[in-house]
């Protein structure tokens, strides 16, 4: 046996280890209670798997096969034994995964083995959050999962490819498949709003609403801040946050679409978003402010008929850009980039990523989604001028005013 053969040997033997002291420690190897194995017991298994790997890899497969089915039979006869009067295999489970994980050491695939391992450790460990975690999911976000899931892997591959019509005609699939990248950032926020919980404040909630829509965030934000004259300040520095999130959002968005127009657009977004970023350390070091505990989470984003809106929406703006660039050319596209940026933001970069930037330039497109982050922020401006009271209205069109002087300088 060779020295790296060896070492498989050992991490299989440690795996064991690492996930018997978990269950030893856990208690759930000991007492009245106890399932079949601690740390001696898991050490071993470990070992014989990979032993059995090892053997498998020489040629000695009957050994090996044997020995891999008696551990085997070995776990699947504690569970029954133990499940006349408990019914949770956990414990038998891992030693199943562990089974497998010394294998795959005694193949040498250690990488993959370690990365077993050390998922199984976490997710044994962390039996108390997960079980939390559970419970805190309601019957709307449930069905919210069930429906993402249908829409990526039901209605997703039964869409036709296309393209089909006029103008470039409309690619079924490539629309859904951006239909769910951006309900998939928006339920991101539901889920990391949940996660944090309540008491986190206003400006946490904003940077994580600013994932699904900045401008819904400003907009309700606004209206609180009218009802509550004392929560105007920190509903404030939310709605900041809220915008902040919309630089990152169509980065990301444009990286997945055309990964090439991020550079020639990060000049255009990166200096209005450090400003923004300025203004929401500022609100940090702002005292917290306790009503700001309860908040309303927003409307799933994984109803079907948004998800069916946002695609007609954006097939109908592929049609309309297209137009203008036919018709009149780089001043049509920036004419049209500017229009949609009071509608929909995710609608304009799609379509300047996918449909701009390889036809026409990349620097056309970059300057085109500017000019519609500009124009976005201008509709928010107005939002929290016309909406907005006290300080809400006086911090968050000063920033927005700064956002846009900052972005108005590179297109100069």
């Amino acid at each position: 046996m060779s020295a790296p053969e060896l070492f498989g040997l050992l991490v299989a033997a440690l795996g064991g280890t690492a996930v018997g002291l978990e269950r030893q420690w856990s208690g759930h190897a000991e007492g009245p209670q106890a399932r079949f194995g601690g740390i001696r017991t898991f050490t071993l298994l470990g070992g014989l798997a990979g032993l059995s790997g090892w053997l498998w890899t020489t040629g000695v497969t009957v050994p090996a096969a044997i020995l891999l089915g008696g551990a085997v039979l070995i776990v699947a006869a504690a569970y029954l034994a133990a499940s006349r009067q408990d019914v949770e295999g956990t414990t038998e489970v891992a030693a199943l995964v562990v089974l497998a994980a010394g294998v795959l050491a005694g193949t040498g695939a250690l990488q993959l083995a370690s990365a077993v391992i050390a998922v199984e450790i976490l997710l044994l460990v962390e039996k108390t959050r997960l079980h939390a975690l559970v419970r805190r999911i309601d019957d709307a976000e449930l069905l919210a999962g069930a429906r993402f899931a249908v829409m990526a892997l039901v209605i997703l591959p039964l869409l036709p490819e296309g393209p089909f019509g006029p103008f470039g005609g409309i690619r079924p699939r490539a629309l859904w498949a951006l239909v769910l990248f951006f309900s998939g950032l928006s339920f991101a926020g539901h889920v990391m709003r949940r996660l944090l919980g309540p008491g986190r404040g206003y400006l946490i909630s904003g940077l994580v609403g600013g994932l699904g829509s900045s401008t819904s965030v400003t907009l309700t934000f606004a209206r609180s801040s009218r009802a509550d004259a004392s929560l105007a300040r920190a509903l404030a520095f939310g709605a900041v946050a809220a915008n902040l999130m919309l630089y990152p959002r169509v980065l990301a968005a444009t990286a997945v679409l055309n990964p090439a127009l991020v550079p020639p657009l990060l000049p255009y977004l990166l200096p209005p978003a450090l400003v923004a970023a300025l203004v929401v350390a500022a609100g940090l070091r702002a005292p917290a402010t306790p009503a700001a505990a309860e908040q309303s989470s927003p409307p799933n984003p994984l109803q079907l008929s948004q998800a069916l809106q946002m695609a007609a929406l954006f097939a109908v703006v592929i049609v309309v850009v297209t137009v203008a660039r036919d018709t009149w050319g780089q001043a049509g596209v920036l004419t049209t980039a500017a229009v949609l940026g009071f509608t929909d933001v995710d609608a304009l970069t799609l379509s300047m990523a996918r449909e701009i930037a390889p036809v026409v330039s990349l620097q056309t497109a970059a300057l085109a989604i500017a000019i519609g982050v500009l124009s976005n922020t201008t509709l928010k401006l107005g939002i929290a001028l016309v909406i907005g009271a006290g300080a809400f209205r006086t911090i968050v069109a000063g920033a927005l005013l700064a956002m846009g002087a900052a972005a108005v300088v590179p297109m100069v």
